[in-house]
């Protein structure tokens, strides 16, 4: 009540009112004006206007405060996920790694195998045709054989007919017969 008094003095003083007459009456527009803001003033904090004010204002600030909570929350989560996601990102790049190198080792290792299963093919491929020039030579040689016995038989048979007369023959044939008997029994 005394700040009223006090502001009521105020606003009395100044030379505004001097002009008007008595600050005190109601032909003073300044008088009714100031009266009427007090009633506005007095029904507002009757009413605890201003405490409701606040109350949104505080029900707002803990909106607001629970939404940056929220969205704290969410950034974090979302660090989190990148964090793993960069985890499982350089986790299957080192598997990659790991694969590539796996079958770089594998490709060199079936080159050389390759090499090695070439080498034994030429080989046997050498042997076998070694083999076969081998047998090819053997059957000429025989057949050189062949032919040089029948050659020689051919010969001995003109020689043995122009030299032996018949009794030779007949003795031969005996002869041959007896090796013969004596060799089946």
């Amino acid at each position: 009540m005394r700040t009223i008094a006090t502001l009521i003095a105020l606003v009395a003083s100044g030379p505004a009112f001097a002009a008007s007459g008595p600050f005190i009456s109601l032909g003073n527009t300044n008088f009714v004006v100031l009266i009427s803001f007090l009633l506005f003033v007095g029904i507002l904090l009757y009413l605890k206007v201003p405490s409701l004010l606040g109350g949104m204002l505080d029900k707002r600030a803990e909106g607001i405060k629970s939404e940056l909570d929220e969205a704290r929350a969410v950034r974090e989560e979302a660090q989190s996920l990148l964090a793993g996601f960069e985890r499982k990102q350089k986790e299957v790049q080192e598997q990659a790694d790991r694969i590539v190198a796996h079958a770089k080792q594998e490709a060199a290792e079936a080159a050389e195998q390759a090499k090695a299963d070439l080498k034994q093919s030429i080989a046997r491929r050498l042997r076998a045709a070694e083999d076969q020039i081998a047998s090819a030579e053997a059957g000429a040689v025989k057949e050189v054989r062949d032919t040089a016995i029948a050659v020689a038989v051919a010969t001995a048979k003109e020689v043995v007919a122009k030299q032996m007369t018949a009794a030779d023959g007949a003795k031969l044939i005996d002869g041959a017969i007896a090796d013969v008997e004596s060799k089946l029994h």
